[in-house]
């Protein structure tokens, strides 16, 4: 049962380990999808969103807000422009 119990905590701290490399990717593989023409409408600017996501890459903490801004905040308003929805 011991070693159970490693292998469970193993896999949880594995999994909490690559919550921050997921999201980074997420965000950043998001950001270089979307179409600058979309960037444009929504008055962001895509390089420095990519320039930060990577940043925030090399700085686990500052890089799990850079990634949680661009996806909650940044990622809804590109994604409207896209839509035809351009904020006013």
């Amino acid at each position: 049962m011991t070693d159970l119990g490693a292998l469970l905590t193993a896999i949880g701290v594995t999994a909490v380990l690559c919550l921050p490399i997921g999201l980074t990717l997420w965000a950043l593989t998001d950001c270089a999808r979307r179409p600058s023409w979309a960037w444009a409408l929504s008055g962001r600017s895509q390089a420095g969103w990519l320039a930060a996501i990577l940043m925030g890459a090399l700085v686990c903490p500052a890089g799990v807000v850079i990634c949680t801004v661009y996806l909650l905040r940044v990622r809804p308003i590109v994604h409207d422009a896209e839509d035809g929805r351009v904020p006013g």
